[in-house]
C-alpha cells in the first residue's frame, strides 16, 4: 500500500490538535476579561464574588483587572488616620518618637513611620532647644513625687508647730520684738551714740506685724508713726502704698514719699510683679529712751547664758 493509498483512506486525521487554545477559547476569555472588568466597575463586585462568578483563581482574575482602582466600599477604613495626623502636629511641636507614642499610644515603630520624612531639629539652636526641655522635663519626672512628699511634710510641720505656739505672753512678746528689731532695726554706731529715732525695715509683712504688736505693747499706737516705702522703680508704688497702709492697719496720710531704687542693669532682679512691694520702713519718732530699754533687754537676752555673759554691746 502507497502512501497515496493511506492517504485517500482517511488514515492520516487532519483534524484539530492540543497544540494550543483555539481562536474561539480566546475570544471567549477576552468577553469574559471585558464582563469581570465591566462588573468591578459597576456595580463593583469583589475579588472573591468575581472569581466566584467566572471560575478563576486570584492570578488570573489579577490580570484581568489590572490598572482598575477596587471600588470605594471595599477598602479598608483607615481609623487611624487622625492619629497619623496628631502625631505630625506633634512632631512639628518637637515631640521625639517615643514621646509621641507614649502621648497616641501606638508603638514606637508607628510613630517612626508617620514621622520619618519629618527632621527633629531645622537648626542647632533648636536642637539645643530641644535638648534642654528634655533635660528640664526628665529632671520634673525624677524629682516630682519627691517634691510632693517634702511639700506635704512641710505642711504637716507648719500645722503642728504653729499650733504649738499658742498665744504669746507680754514677756515672750518683749523678748521677741526685742531681738527683732536688734536684727532688722537700726542701731548706734560706736562713732556715733545719738538714736534719736528708732526705725524698723523688712518685706515680711508677718515680721512687721510682729514689730507694731511689739511697739503697742511698749505703749505706742500706729498713728503715731510714720512709714515709708524702700521699693524699685519698676514697680507700681501707689499699689504698694495702699497695701502697705492696709497690712498695719494706718491711713495713707502716715506715708512719707517713697525712697525709690533705681535700675541696675547689671543686677538679676527675681522679686518683680505683683507680689513685689519693696520694704516698709517704720519709724519711732523720739524713741531715744525706748532704744535704751531695747539695747537693755537685748543685753539682759544675750547675758541669760554661760556661754553668752561676756557679750559686748
Amino acid at each position: 500500500m502507497t502512501t497515496n493509498d493511506l492517504v485517500d483512506e482517511g488514515s492520516i486525521d487532519d483534524g484539530p490538535t492540543d497544540d494550543g487554545p483555539t481562536d474561539d477559547g480566546l475570544i471567549d476569555d477576552d468577553v469574559r476579561r471585558a464582563e469581570a472588568r465591566r462588573l468591578r466597575v459597576d456595580p463593583g463586585l469583589s475579588r472573591s464574588q468575581l472569581m466566584e462568578r467566572f471560575g478563576v483563581g486570584n492570578g488570573t482574575l489579577t490580570d484581568w483587572l489590572q490598572g482598575l482602582d477596587p471600588p470605594e466600599w471595599t477598602r479598608r477604613p483607615r481609623a487611624r488616620d487622625d492619629l497619623r495626623e496628631q502625631a505630625v502636629a506633634l512632631r512639628h511641636a518637637g515631640s521625639t518618637v517615643p514621646k509621641i507614642a507614649a502621648t497616641l499610644g501606638v508603638s514606637k515603630s508607628t510613630a517612626y513611620q508617620w514621622t520619618k520624612h519629618l527632621p527633629l531639629d531645622r537648626s542647632p539652636a533648636e536642637k539645643a532647644e530641644r535638648q534642654r526641655r528634655h533635660m528640664a522635663d526628665m529632671r520634673e519626672a525624677r524629682w516630682e513625687p519627691h517634691r510632693k512628699a517634702r511639700d506635704a511634710e512641710r505642711v504637716a510641720v507648719h500645722q503642728q508647730l504653729s499650733s504649738w505656739v499658742g498665744e504669746l505672753t507680754d514677756r515672750e512678746l518683749v523678748l521677741i520684738g526685742t531681738v527683732a528689731y536688734w536684727c532688722e532695726g537700726t542701731r548706734e554706731k560706736p562713732w556715733h551714740k545719738s538714736a534719736n529715732s528708732m526705725e524698723f525695715i523688712n518685706n515680711d509683712p508677718h515680721l512687721i506685724l510682729l514689730f507694731l504688736r511689739y511697739v503697742e505693747l511698749l505703749g505706742l499706737r500706729r498713728e503715731s508713726l510714720t512709714y515709708r516705702l524702700s521699693i524699685h522703680e519698676s514697680a507700681d508704688i501707689a499699689a504698694a502704698t495702699g497695701w502697705w497702709a492696709d497690712l498695719a492697719g494706718v491711713s495713707l496720710e502716715r506715708f512719707r514719699k517713697a525712697s525709690v531704687k533705681t535700675h541696675n542693669p547689671s543686677t538679676v532682679r527675681h522679686h518683680i510683679g505683683d507680689s513685689y512691694r519693696g520694704c516698709l520702713i517704720v519709724r519711732l519718732p523720739k524713741s531715744s529712751r525706748l532704744y535704751w530699754e531695747v539695747e537693755a533687754v537685748m543685753e539682759g537676752i544675750a547675758a541669760s547664758g554661760d556661754d553668752w555673759g561676756a557679750a559686748s554691746m
